[in-house]
């Protein structure tokens, strides 16, 4: 009846909800293993949770409280639905949420009507899922749940102040990250190696830096694999696989987002080729 799939472990786990479910089939009771946010990205059902009834189209939040039991009917759509649902461990739920209890009730709220302020969050963090920006999912799961947290709460975030030593700590991972760009760093690494939780660091790297740590790690990335392109007889998989790319696609598709030609073009290009930029220079023109 459902398809799930995790897309992303550590700070913020990010899970994709495919549910099948047509009105003959009979709903049971559930419960949340943690707390979770769950953008709806198609699809419609209702969410009966703590008495009332929740009708749930695309946009929509549902928000779960750990422990908290629900139920999930769809009697009003035939063809199920498509979640994409972001889980915080217990330390991200505490620097997202503080204040105790009164964080605990803003999870008992159940849902939210689709919303621009998180819908915009949502479909950018349906893009990074399908390799369309260079955001990182757990980067963007943070900021859509302290974004969800302010709606609620009713009190915006101040912005933290970059203390000499927090600027230090930020401008040092940076070059921890491009030092070690071919290996699988995540946000919590990053995190761990500046001493600071995941949210915290987010807010500081971004402040100080300019870009989120996922963005500086793909650039990094882009930026060596540019110079291999140059320099080396290296295949193009070869190169993609040097600089910490999974698997090809993902690394033509992203250079060529931010070079505006493909691996193979900018080698070319870098070997003599001057077509290739005197085209790129004119349609920019």
């Amino acid at each position: 009846m459902a398809e799930i799939t995790t897309l992303h472990g550590g700070a913020v786990r990010v899970v994709d909800y495919r549910c099948t479910a047509t009105p003959e089939d009979r709903p049971f009771v559930e419960t949340h293993q943690s707390y979770s946010i769950s953008y709806v990205r198609s699809g419609s059902f209702t969410y009966r949770y703590r008495g009332a009834d929740h009708e749930m189209v695309a946009g929509s939040v549902l928000i779960g409280h750990a422990g908290d039991e629900f139920m999930c009917t769809h009697d009003h759509h035939e063809c199920g639905d498509e979640c994409l649902s972001f889980h915080l461990t217990p330390a991200s739920m505490d620097a997202l949420t503080p204040g105790g209890n009164k964080g605990t009730r803003v999870w008992r709220s159940g849902a939210l009507p689709p919303m621009p302020q998180l819908m915009v969050l949502g479909e950018f963090a349906q893009a990074a899922v399908e390799n369309r920006n260079d955001l990182g999912l757990d980067e963007i799961g943070m900021a859509f749940v302290a974004r969800f947290v302010e709606l609620v709460a009713g009190q915006p975030r101040k912005s933290p102040q970059a203390h000499a030593r927090d600027r230090r700590r930020a401008v040092e991972t940076a070059m921890w990250i491009d030092a070690n760009g071919a290996d699988a760093i995540d946000l919590r690494a990053a995190a761990d190696q500046a001493g600071l939780s995941p949210f915290h660091f987010l807010r500081l790297f971004a402040a100080t830096i300019g870009v989120t740590p996922h963005q500086y790690l793909v650039r990094s990335r882009l930026r060596r694999a540019a110079r291999l392109l140059a320099d080396s007889d290296q295949s193009i998989t070869e190169v993609a696989l040097d600089v910490g790319f999974a698997d090809l696609s993902n690394f033509v598709r992203t250079f060529h987002r931010a070079a505006g030609v493909s691996p193979r073009g900018f080698r070319a290009a870098a070997r003599g080729d001057r077509k290739i930029f005197q085209e790129r220079l004119g349609r920019r023109a």
